[in-house]
């Protein structure tokens, strides 16, 4: 199947706070949205990998994956490709963000926060986190 892809995105935490970064306004998928670092695999890509590697290019940060929290699947809207998402718990190891040219900002927000910045889609994201429990060890 052509229009189907592999994606994942990194929830990052550290001292309670929930790494965000902003879209660039000329992002062709809901420009301006608050998300989390990640974003399509290349086709065969290990998930664990790709989420290194595609959180290096937008963050500059390099990140330890401490668990998988969800896994998404729907269909965008602006080109019909099919998406399955996976959402996976981590911790950053260095604290340095240097954005891509994909992204125009960033900001560390408290959990009990993230919710106001972030779009409706990863507010689920943020309700299992909750239920985990891990705020206090991250």
């Amino acid at each position: 199947m052509k229009d189907f892809r592999i994606a994942t995105k990194c929830f990052i935490v550290n001292d309670g706070k929930l790494l965000m970064l902003k879209r660039a306004p000329k992002d062709e998928f809901k420009p301006g949205m608050w998300e989390f670092p990640g974003g399509q695999l290349e086709v065969g890509e290990d998930p664990f990998e790709g989420s290194k590697r595609e959180t290096k290019e937008e963050t500059g940060l390099d990140i330890e994956i401490l668990y998988p929290t969800s896994v998404r699947h729907f269909t965008k809207s602006s080109d019909g490709c099919t998406i399955t998402m996976l959402v996976f718990l981590c911790k950053a190891l260095n604290s340095d963000v240097k954005l891509s040219k994909e992204h125009t900002e960033f900001d560390w927000v408290p959990l009990e926060d993230a919710k106001g910045k972030l779009g409706d889609f990863f507010h689920h994201d943020v309700d299992i986190f909750n239920k985990l429990g891990l705020g206090k060890h991250l």
